[in-house]
């Protein structure tokens, strides 16, 4: 089913951005669909947004909208999540997901604190 590995994530304050990535191996890129999922502490995983493989078809959450953008570059098989105007509520693990398919990344921690 293959393998995601996500980057990119850290300790930041708030109204910081960050850019996440989850690159992809051992399955075809191109057609896949895939899914970023936030997890807060004590809490359950959470959809921030999907993209499919017709690059300008995405959705997002209702708190995602606005401040954050999905993307995927077919080249690198990588899937990017743009994360701006980072608040404290946005703290957990972000996780990438291959749609459809019981595949998860291990997860990248963002943190938002003053």
């Amino acid at each position: 089913q293959g393998q995601l590995v996500e980057s990119g994530g850290g300790s930041v304050q708030p109204g910081d951005s960050l850019r996440l990535s989850c690159v992809a191996a051992g399955f075809p890129f191109s057609g896949a669909a895939f899914s970023w999922y936030r997890q807060a502490p004590g809490k359950e995983r959470e959809h921030v947004a999907t993209i499919y493989s017709t690059e300008t078809l995405t959705e997002y959450s209702d708190s995602a909208k606005g401040r954050f953008t999905i993307s995927r570059d077919n080249r690198k098989s990588t899937v990017y999540l743009q994360l701006t105007d980072l608040q404290p509520a946005d703290t957990g693990v972000s996780y990438c997901h291959r749609m459809n398919y019981a595949t998860w990344g291990q997860g990248t921690q963002v943190t938002v604190s003053s």
